[in-house]
């Protein structure tokens, strides 16, 4: 298949998977609204920032974006923000939450590094920016002990992955592919059959043995660990110093053409709440097993949360050059032609908090903005 159309076939793939079904449709269409607690009330005699009456902000339900739900629940963003109010809303996929940054309806998002990357090129790098780190780790493979044992029992199996095309959908098919496995990445078929199952069902559907095993994000691998599954691998472990973007932070080019003021409040909001979490960890979680609740109606229990979480690191370094070794696989695998990711990065601002807190800065690995 050439490779132009290869690329088409990801996009409208990646493109379609914008109708899947939300956690509760809010009026933007997109995501849910998310609720603040009573830490977010507006200090007396705070100011709105450049005149905004609020700043849309967009993450996923799930424990890689705790850094914008431990946000939330604390109020860091609302305190940064001053009187210009912090909305939510929630998102189940990266293709929704990019069509909502790109409509307007969300100003800066919580998203991975593979819709990031969808976006930035499908719009010929005039979408969005990445502004930020979040996260990194939290990806497992997640097997039935009882049908494969090691490694190489994985061959001839069916694997769960998110979605065609999605992080850890292209992290997986990068692995198949060291293994010396052949696997056709549209249909998913081949020495491995990938099985392309949204997050909330993969549980059920490994439970039903109708898949083998999943290449799942936390909370989900630790969900099937407590339905009798095992942790065959780490995604960690096969990156330098066990470190890879799973969660980055954008913002429509616009708005921070606009409201460079308001960004900054918010990368402020980011940073106090990474330096909270790994000062907190215990009442961390507990913050963002709050937030999830109130945001889904339904906490995760110990038996999930505690183990998801350990696997997670939340730093503002947005690990740039695994964001590029990403994108590489996807092109390796054939969903992507080779993106020209130049100028992808805006750490500008983010520098300059993390300077006025007395941490070192970051950078971009050759992919900022000049």
């Amino acid at each position: 298949m050439p490779a132009n159309l290869r690329s088409k076939l990801f996009r409208r793939g990646i493109a379609a998977l914008a109708a899947l079904p939300l956690l509760t449709l809010a009026a933007c269409g997109y995501g849910s609204e998310a609720k603040s607690d009573d830490t977010a009330k507006v200090a007396a005699g705070a100011k709105k920032i450049d005149g905004l009456g609020s700043v849309k902000i967009g993450y996923f339900g799930n424990l890689t974006h705790a850094t914008a739900l431990v946000a939330n629940q604390k109020g860091f963003f609302q305190k940064e923000l001053g009187a210009t109010k912090a909305s939510y809303a929630v998102f189940n996929a990266g293709p929704s939450e990019i069509e909502a940054l790109n409509s307007g309806s969300i100003d800066i998002g919580w998203i991975g590094p593979s819709p990031a990357i969808n976006g930035y090129t499908k719009s010929d790098g005039k979408s969005l920016k990445i502004i930020g780190g979040s996260a990194s780790g939290g990806v497992k493979l997640v097997v039935d002990p009882k049908k494969i044992s090691s490694l190489k029992d994985v061959k001839g199996k069916k694997i769960a992955t998110p979605q065609l095309g999605n992080t850890q959908d292209v992290a997986f098919l990068n692995w198949a592919a060291d293994q010396g496995w052949k696997v056709d990445a549209q249909s998913g078929k081949g020495d491995v059959t990938v099985v392309r199952t949204d997050n909330k069902i993969t549980p059920d559907a490994f439970k039903s043995g109708s898949v083998d095993g999943a290449w799942v994000p936390e909370p989900t691998a630790s969900k099937l660990v407590a339905e009798g599954g095992k942790v065959l691998l780490d995604e960690s472990t096969l990156w330098p110093d066990k470190k890879f973007v799973i969660t980055n932070i954008i913002v429509r080019q616009a708005f921070l053409k606009e409201h460079p003021k308001a960004v900054e409040a918010v990368l402020k909001a980011s940073v106090e709440a990474n330096k909270w979490i790994n000062a907190n960890p215990d009442q961390a979680k507990a913050s963002a097993n709050a937030q999830l609740a109130a945001d889904s109606g339904k906490a995760l229990p110990a038996n999930v949360l505690d183990p998801a979480w350990k696997s997670i690191q939340f730093t503002d370094d947005p690990l740039a050059a695994t964001l590029d070794t990403e994108a590489e696989h996807a092109v390796k695998a054939g969903l992507l032609q080779k993106p020209d990711l130049k100028g992808i990065y805006d750490l500008t601002i983010l520098n300059k908090v993390l300077k006025s807190e007395g941490e070192s800065t970051v950078d971009a690995a050759g992919l900022g903005t000049s």
